[in-house]
Parts: structure tokens; sequence; C-alpha cells
């Protein structure tokens, strides 16, 4: 009985260690409406890159960066939540908690 309990514990460490690096390796990107800002997140929501369109590069500018930017950020975070979340959900119906 102590067997199948250890077994089943070992059984969740891999799979959370297989979806941490499935988290780690999925990209999930946004875009501004114009197309000239784009960050890419990586599903454990760490920043793998940010492109700012030239024409954002002037102090006249700044104010309209930073909105975008921020916009851009929070749509990518969204996303990245839910990406998480849909994993989260794979492995713990996975293995077999009631409810999931």
């Amino acid at each position: 009985m102590a067997f199948d309990k250890f077994k089943k514990l070992y059984d969740l460490q891999k799979k959370a260690r297989q979806v941490q690096k499935d988290l780690r390796d999925t990209l999930i990107e946004a875009q501004s409406a114009d197309r000239k800002i784009k960050v890419v997140f990586n599903a454990e929501q760490k920043i793998e890159s940010i492109e700012i369109g030239e024409e954002y590069l002037t102090p006249d500018k700044k104010k309209e960066l930073e909105n975008t930017l921020m916009k851009v950020i929070q749509d990518a975070t969204a996303k990245v939540q839910k990406v998480a979340a849909e994993k989260a959900k794979e492995m713990m119906g996975g293995i077999g908690l009631p409810g999931l």
C-alpha cells in the first residue's frame, strides 16, 4: 500500500517536472494593434524578448510607448496565465484528482 503512494507521488513529481519544462518551452506572443510593439513571454511568465518599432523611439512618443507597452505586456500576461492554468489542469486531471 505504501509503495503505491510513493509511486503516485513519484509520478506526480515526474509530471510536474514535465509541465514545468513545457511551460519554459512554450512561447506566448502579444503585439500592439499596429504591430509595432511585440512582447514574447514563456509560459513561466518570464519575458523572452521585446521588440519596439523605431517610430516609438522619439521623445514625443514616450507616453504612447509606455501605455502601449503596458497594454501589450498585460495581454501577454493574461495569455500566459491561461496557458499555465490549462497545463496545470491537464496534469491534475491526469493523476485522477476528483473535480479536475
